[in-house]
C-alpha cells in the first residue's frame, strides 16, 4: 500500500528555518517525481515545489525561490524540504506527494502543520 508520511512541521517565528521530509513507501522510489504543496486556511492547495526522479531538476513556486530547497535520497526513500527565511505566509498544511507519471501528483501524504509567528 503506497504511503508517504510528513515529519519536520512545527511552529517556528519570522525568519527562522524548518526542513520538512517526506518517507515514501510506494515502490521504486526512484521511479517517481516528489513534490510538496500547501494549503493556508481557507485557501486552495498551491504547488511549492517539485523534483525529478534522479533528482536533477527542482522546480520552486515564485514565492519559495531563493528561501526553500528540495531534495531527494533515493536510498533512503526520502524528499526533503529545506525551508529558510520563513514568514507568516508560509503558514499552512504541507503535504508531500508522488506522480508516477509526468507530473501527474495522485499519491498524497496526510499532511504536516507549519505555522510561522510574526
Amino acid at each position: 500500500q503506497a504511503q508517504l508520511v510528513e515529519s519536520g512541521g512545527g511552529l517556528v517565528q519570522a525568519g527562522g528555518s524548518l526542513r520538512l521530509s517526506c518517507a515514501a513507501s510506494i515502490g521504486t522510489f526512484s521511479n517517481y517525481a516528489m513534490g510538496w504543496f500547501r494549503q493556508a486556511s481557507g485557501k486552495e492547495r498551491e504547488f511549492v515545489a517539485d523534483i525529478t526522479r534522479n533528482g536533477s531538476g527542482t522546480y520552486y513556486a515564485d514565492f519559495v525561490k531563493g528561501r526553500f530547497t528540495l531534495s531527494r535520497d533515493n536510498a533512503k526513500n526520502t524528499v526533503y524540504l529545506q525551508m529558510n527565511s520563513l514568514n507568516p505566509e508560509d503558514t499552512g498544511v504541507y503535504y508531500c506527494a508522488a506522480a508516477r507519471d509526468g507530473r501527474k501528483y495522485n499519491f498524497w501524504g496526510q499532511g504536516t502543520q507549519v505555522t510561522v509567528s510574526s
